[in-house]
Parts: C-alpha cells; structure tokens; sequence
C-alpha cells in the first residue's frame, strides 16, 4: 500500500475535459440565426404583444449563444491554439459582445445579427481546423 501511495504519477495531458465531439460552434450559430430571423419577424410585425414576446425571446437566445461561445472559448480551445491563432481571443471577444447589451441581445440591428453570424463562422473554421489535426 506504501508502494502505490509514494509510486511514480505518469502525466497525462488532454485536449479538452470532455470527448470533443461535445463541443460545436453550430450551437451558436444557429441561435444566433434565430436571433436574426426574430429581428426581421419584428420589424414586420405592428403588434406590439407579439413584438413584445419576440424582444424576451431574442434577448434570450442572444444570451444563449453567449454561452455557447463562451463554452468554446474557455473549454474547447486551449494554449496551442490560441498560439497557432493569435486572432481567436478577439475574435471571441468581439462576437461575445455583438451577443450582448450592445449587440443583438440590446438592439433590433438586423446588422449586428450579420456581424454576429460573420464572427461566429471566423471561430467555425478554426475550430473545425484544429479537428483535422
């Protein structure tokens, strides 16, 4: 029992906490889509109830794909990465914010929508780059 308690550890080192196929940047993605089609949904709407109920749900999944990139960001990237993509961390900062108060979650912008969905598919081919390796 002394033996196995003062016995040498083998270092292991993994790539993320859970098997990667768990982590996706669609999940975002199309939250964020959904984001953009309420937003149009709205500006065609005169029902102020309806407009209502569609603003809670945009903030909503606004917040949604905070979470989802923030996920990306902090569980599924890791130092090489961010080595080997030195643009990644702006690039999450910048969509993370165009999620946020100033972003979709606070404006009826169908551009920031765009931009959000543009920023999202930057993180989408890296992430699906480091896949390959």
């Amino acid at each position: 029992m002394l033996a196995r308690l003062f016995a040498r550890t083998v270092d292991v080192h993994a790539h993320c906490d859970l098997p990667c196929g768990v982590y996706d940047p669609a999940q975002a993605r199309i939250e964020a889509e959904s984001v953009k089609a309420i937003i149009a949904k709205v500006a065609d709407s005169d029902d102020p109830d309806f407009r209502t109920r569609a603003v809670l749900i945009k903030e909503q999944r606004s917040e949604l794909v905070k979470h989802h990139l923030w996920v990306l960001w902090t569980d599924y990237f890791k130092p090489p990465h961010f080595e080997k993509y030195p643009q990644l961390h702006t690039l999450f900062n910048e969509a993370t914010k165009l999620a946020g108060a100033s972003g979709t979650k606070g404006t009826m912008d169908a551009d920031a929508a765009d931009q959000l969905l543009a920023k999202i598919a930057e993180i989408s081919e890296i992430f699906w780059e480091t896949k390959k390796a």
